[in-house]
């Protein structure tokens, strides 16, 4: 059997063909995960204009695609909250590239991504539902903070320190 392709990423507007296709996925995979079903098209949608990606552009941050070749396989994007401080959101990888270390490997992309644009911390909020998730923070360095949310789907709030490039300020 021959070795996966390597996954590659790149910055899109979450306007894109490719970026909002995986967006839909992402909806219908944490909709789905939180009702312990499959989510409807309506419920997918409602969720995408209940919580609307459009910060993830510009001076509000970013979206990053995962790619296995030509194929969008999984995103996650950073928003900027205030400066030098970012949150995680929109992490997903289709089930076809889990287990290949494909998360680490997207949250490697959105810290480096960010020390560039001169965050220092990011944090993030998760539900209890995504264990996978949750552990794969942990494991990555995130710990638990004080709240900083007041989301109903926000379970643990967790931060990291970033290292920031040689030589910046």
């Amino acid at each position: 059997m021959p070795s996966p392709r390597p996954l590659t990423f790149e910055i899109v507007d979450p306007h894109s063909e490719d970026g909002a296709r995986v967006l839909v996925r992402y909806y219908a995979d944490i909709v789905g995960r939180y009702w312990g079903r499959a989510a409807t098209p309506a419920e997918t949608e409602n969720a995408m204009l209940d919580e609307p990606s459009d910060h993830l552009r510009g001076d509000g941050g970013f979206l990053v695609l995962v790619r296995d070749g030509a194929d969008a396989v999984g995103c996650g994007g950073v928003r900027i909250v205030e400066p030098h401080v970012g949150e995680l959101t929109r992490i997903y990888l289709d089930p076809v590239v889990r287990g290949r270390g494909a998360g680490r490997a997207l949250l490697s992309e959105l810290e480096a991504i960010s020390i560039r644009r001169g965050i220092r911390t990011l944090r993030l909020t998760v539900r209890q539902d995504l264990v996978e998730a949750h552990g794969l923070y942990r494991r990555s360095g995130y710990e638990p903070v004080e709240a900083f949310s007041t989301s109903p789907y926000a379970d643990h709030f967790l931060a990291k320190e970033l290292e920031p490039l040689e030589g910046a300020p």
